[in-house]
């Protein structure tokens, strides 16, 4: 029996639901709303996931949904990962212990009776382990106020269950990495839109992630500039704290132009000649800023001439240099 109230407090019984915007976070706060529960779904967001998938799943819910900054939680992880990374640079097992002893946090501040989530026992190798599952309720420090009411038939009794406050024998034992289980329970549901895995951290993904490792190396994690500048064009490391960052096509091309901050340099081929847009981040000597433009040359439509003039603007001041575009081994020796 689902008491509707917890004991000793008179107030309907709430979860708040970690929500991806993928098909397993929808049925966790599906499961918890059958049973008569109000959800409220929260997700995160960074410069490496945004919320675009958790807000349309809510809608499509009807449950209100809480949007939080993770920054500087995340660059922080990068930082210093207790529990290492994954495959790429992405620091999964601390990352959800994060994200889930911050719901934590919003659950005490909010009055909510515990926190859910949609993982799946063994769905990730890393991440969805039992063991790791149990490391990250222990060092969330929410403990047995976590369900995972996909798998928890799987999983030791929560504090949810053992209350009363959730029915166990309507909880999932779901287990492994298939979707097929879940699109039958999505039907039971009538979900009429039923999005893919969620995922979309770029931390997983190896070029994005070997941008990371850089900034990483050359300590720039901190510099906001330097994190959404990873989405665009082509990096190239000239020193420790000077990048050189080439537009691919005329949309990255203006990006970089409105991206310039104080002390940055942007370079072009003359207006005549199709190239790229150059950004020299850091502060840049003669020799950084000579080999920045010799890969805007290479970049550029003219690349085979023996020189190519490049215009440099920094703040008021436009000049021009003479160079030879970079060759393939510059290429390979600075390129991220």
């Amino acid at each position: 029996m689902v008491h509707p109230f917890p004991m000793n407090t008179g107030k309907p019984i709430s979860a708040l639901v970690m929500m991806s915007g993928g098909l397993d976070s929808m049925l966790a706060a599906c499961i918890l709303k059958a049973q008569g529960i109000a959800v409220t779904g929260l997700c995160f967001e960074s410069p490496f996931f945004k919320a675009d998938k958790a807000r349309a799943a809510a809608v499509q819910l009807g449950i209100p949904l809480i949007v939080e900054d993770f920054t500087d939680d995340l660059i922080a992880l990068v930082e210093h990962p207790k529990h290492g990374f994954g495959g790429n640079i992405n620091p999964c097992i601390d990352c959800h212990a994060n994200m889930i002893r911050r719901a934590g946090l919003i659950l005490q501040r909010d009055g909510f009776s515990f926190v859910a989530t949609g993982e799946v026992l063994n769905q990730r190798p890393m991440s969805q382990t039992k063991k790791n599952l149990n490391v990250v309720a222990e060092e969330s420090g929410l403990k047995d106020r976590l369900l995972r009411p996909l798998s928890a038939k799987l999983l030791p009794e929560t504090e949810p269950e053992r209350l009363g406050w959730v029915d166990r024998s309507r909880l999932l034992d779901l287990n492994g990495r298939s979707r097929k289980p879940q699109y039958k329970v999505a039907e039971e549901f009538a979900l009429t839109s039923v999005p893919t895995s969620a995922g979309g951290c770029k931390l997983t993904e190896p070029n994005y992630a070997e941008k990371m490792w850089d900034l990483r190396r050359n300590g720039q994690l901190r510099n906001p500039q330097a994190i959404a500048l990873l989405r665009i064009g082509r990096h190239f490391r000239l020193s420790p704290t000077v990048k050189a960052i080439v537009g691919r096509d005329a949309t990255e091309n203006q990006t970089l132009t409105h991206s310039i901050q104080p002390g940055d340099t942007v370079m072009n081929t003359l207006p005549a000649i199709p190239g790229p847009t150059v950004l020299v981040t850091g502060p840049a000597g003669e020799r950084d800023l000579e080999m920045a433009a010799r890969l805007c040359a290479r970049y550029s439509d003219v690349r085979t001439a023996p020189e190519v003039e490049i215009i440099l603007t920094a703040g008021p001041s436009t000049r021009s240099l003479m160079v030879a575009p970079a060759t393939d081994l510059d290429v390979d020796r600075l390129k991220i």
